[in-house]
């Protein structure tokens, strides 16, 4: 699967997938067709296995003006939850949450956004600008994680910290993960350390299993070039690196759709209990972005490429 929009620039970032009512919904930044500003599409996977964007998220809030982008996506029952972040606000980017019933039209949470690791949400940590973007969920050990890139103080180096809020009896109930809903942690969850991580961790994709949470993550900024790796924790909040020396994906050959970088991953286990690596690259140097996925096996507790 190789994945743009031609209309748009050849221009696909930032994948997350679900499936729903029996079809494969794709969400992924795009650069709006009319405005030019970044906004989140939606496409449908065909039946040869890749996808036709059907549909552009609308922006009708104050906090949206600016642009919005990087979705993550979950289904509780018969309802994709999409939290995504606002854009083109710098320090303070936060995350937005919305609802659906059909994977198509959405319902926006009123009181978005509805976190940052900054007031009204939180106590500014300090180790974090208060920016909150590329945001992705996931449910452990009862209770429902939010991880989130953010920025230092300085604005220079991109690291990732985490939220959460008790699992609700009913998580589709109007406002369940509204604003004041989550409890910041105080700690980092990852910062960049390794060589290949540069001054950028962010991007963070997890995946629950067999009690531990796996956080794929990409590492350092676009086109660096910009790879993936996974770190694995018993408790969603203390994360030990998996990929230390070489990341889990490097970008391709020179003259490939990924030359420039392979990175912002999306991990997804399907209804048939595959699970797919999803993930962004660029041929020259972010001009124009594609998306792709490779299958994924998790073996004595190592992510492997199949």
């Amino acid at each position: 699967m190789l994945y743009t929009n031609p209309d748009l620039g050849n221009f696909a970032k930032d994948p997350a997938v679900i499936e729903l009512g029996g079809e494969t919904y794709l969400y992924h930044s795009i650069y709006e067709k009319n405005t030019k500003i970044l906004g989140i599409g939606i496409a449908r996977m065909t039946a040869d296995n890749t996808f036709e964007r059907i549909a552009e998220f609308p922006r009708t809030q104050d906090c949206e003006k600016n642009g919005v982008g990087a979705p993550a996506a979950i289904v509780f029952g018969d309802t994709v939850h999409l939290f995504y972040q606002t854009y083109g606000n710098g320090p303070k980017d936060a995350i937005c949450h919305a609802v659906s019933r059909d994977g198509v039209h959405f319902e926006k949470d009123e009181t978005n956004p509805v976190f940052a690791p900054r007031e009204p949400w939180a106590k500014m940590p300090d180790w974090s600008c208060g920016r909150a973007i590329d945001a992705d969920v996931a449910v452990h050990d009862g209770k429902v994680f939010l991880y989130f890139a953010t920025r230092d103080k300085e604005f220079k180096r991109q690291i990732t910290g985490a939220a959460y809020c008790e699992m609700p009896e009913n998580p589709n109930t109007p406002g369940a993960f509204s604003a004041g809903k989550w409890k910041l942690h105080p700690d980092i969850v990852l910062e960049p350390e390794l060589d290949w991580e540069k001054t950028c961790i962010e991007a963070p994709a997890a995946l629950e299993q067999d009690g531990h949470v796996y956080l794929f993550y990409a590492g350092a900024y676009n086109c660096a070039p910009q790879w993936i790796g996974c770190a694995v924790s018993e408790d969603g909040l203390h994360f030990r690196r998996l990929f230390v020396e070489e990341p889990l994906m490097k970008n391709g050959a020179p003259g490939s759709w990924n030359a420039s970088e392979s990175g912002h991953p999306y991990i997804y286990r399907a209804e048939d209990g595959t699970v797919w690596l999803y993930y962004q690259g660029s041929p020259d140097m972010g001009k124009t972005w594609y998306l792709s996925r490779c299958r994924i096996a998790i073996e004595n507790g190592i992510p492997r490429i199949l």
